[in-house]
């Protein structure tokens, strides 16, 4: 047995009882109530899940199990991994121990290989990466031991199983899908002796021959790996989970609505505002030319992309993290110039907008143009990396959803006669509801 999993073995009945006690003893006590702004508003702010791998404070940024993002930037992917399962810091033997296991799964059976070359040429990358996860279906451990009768609080066991397993081929299946969809050569095999975030920038090819690309990997790997459970990915993969489907279909499914526009594709946006910049002005644009520059986008009715977060009010720490990496090693690069002098005159524009709450920039801002300057290119893979990165966070809340008998999602919806209802029985208004027949 692996120490990843016998120390889940060891706290899967801890995390269960603590959630039945007080799923059992203070059942009654309400969390949250909800507006019918909210309902018709994608649900924003309401408090109906609970999320033990990860949580955003509007005041801190992102914590993975209660450690700020910003204190775990010099951290492997793996480590990160351990800490979203366990709650703890892995030591080096576990480390090491975690790496051995991901190397020994990460042989992707041939058929994958075979799918993806018969897909039309111009598939979306996305298309293609979440394809080669659903084929793999085969594969599933737990299906297997579902249909076999294993007890339902013993399921975790083949989940984790399906969870290293994928996991463990994500970094080849990205690099071909980069290599195969933008034709950049034949397939390159990962090295089961590195680590995981080195296997990424491998399998994509030799983008940065002084390595600072591996670093960058194992940077964006760690800092996209999880954000709470009701963000579109995570929270469709919740959703399909709770029905008992396994993980190759759970994480597909999330990973499907990551490739949505409002969701995974923000810092292609973000980075297209950039180079709009060093177009116009024939290169870095002076601290004035940016400053009209941003008040042209909004005085448009556009926003600045990647400034602003649904929750931060304070600058994002994976956003800070980026760019200290990038002023470190980039900044011979005009798009990472005009970047980080975004960052110094953009905020003080937006807090000029009443409306805008937070001025301040998100993850967003900053990756994309680090892709950019190592040679990735291609906007449409973009999202792609961030997948390979949120599979750790949807892979590990799926693991533990199973080892607590989360059970089947199954939120009530009502009709628009009986919202109607609701609010005037709040308000004592009167609503002519002829307008409102045909919704």
């Amino acid at each position: 047995m692996s120490r990843l999993k016998e120390m889940l073995a060891q706290r899967m009945p801890q995390f269960r009882e603590i959630r039945a006690r007080i799923a059992k003893q203070y059942k009654d006590i309400q969390v949250s109530e909800v507006s019918v702004g909210q309902i018709y508003g994608g649900l924003r702010g309401v408090k109906g899940l609970v999320c033990n791998t990860s949580s955003v404070q509007p005041d801190e940024g992102l914590k993975i199990r209660d450690i700020p993002i910003k204190d775990l930037t010099d951290k492997l992917p793996e480590e990160i991994l351990f800490l979203l399962l366990t709650g703890s810091m892995p030591d080096e033997e576990d480390i090491k121990d975690l790496q051995q296991d991901l190397g020994q799964r990460s042989e992707v059976p041939d058929y994958v290989w075979d799918v993806l070359k018969a897909m039309p040429a111009d598939s979306h990358p996305m298309a293609m990466f979440n394809t080669a996860i659903l084929v793999m279906q085969r594969e599933s451990l737990f299906a297997k031991k579902y249909e076999e009768g294993m007890p339902k609080l013993d399921l975790w066991e083949p989940a984790l199983e399906d969870a290293l397993n994928i996991l463990a081929k994500l970094p080849a299946i990205a690099g071909f899908v980069y290599r195969l969809r933008f034709d950049k050569g034949p397939r390159i095999e990962t090295d089961p002796a590195l680590d995981w975030g080195a296997n990424v920038a491998r399998a994509l090819g030799e983008l940065d021959p002084n390595s600072k690309f591996t670093d960058l990997m194992r940077l964006y790997l760690t800092l996209h790996s999880d954000h709470e459970g009701g963000n579109v990915s995570a929270y469709t993969s919740r959703v399909v989970g709770s029905a008992l489907s396994d993980a190759y279909y759970a994480l597909s499914a999330g990973l499907n609505g990551l490739a949505g526009p409002l969701h995974g594709l923000a810092n292609q946006e973000c980075l297209r505002w950039v180079e709009m910049l060093r177009e116009q002005f024939g290169g870095v644009p002076t601290d004035e030319q940016l400053r009209d520059f941003a008040w042209e986008t909004l005085n448009s009715g556009q926003v600045i992309p990647g400034y602003g977060h649904a929750v931060l009010r304070v600058t994002d720490p994976r956003y800070e993290a980026l760019l200290a990496f990038g002023r470190k090693h980039c900044m011979d690069d005009e798009i990472f110039q005009i970047v980080s002098k975004i960052f110094d005159i953009v905020p003080d524009v937006l807090k000029q907008v009443h409306k805008i709450k937070d001025p301040w920039p998100n993850v967003d801002a900053g990756s994309g143009a680090l892709l950019y300057h190592y040679g990735l290119k291609e906007y449409p893979f973009y999202t792609v990396l961030f997948s390979v990165s949120r599979a750790m966070g949807i892979l590990s809340q799926y693991v533990l959803a199973r080892g607590i008998g989360r059970p089947i999602t199954r939120p009530k919806s009502i009709t628009i006669k009986q919202l109607i209802d609701i609010i005037e029985q709040k308000t004592g208004d009167k609503i002519d509801r002829g307008i409102y027949a045909e919704i």
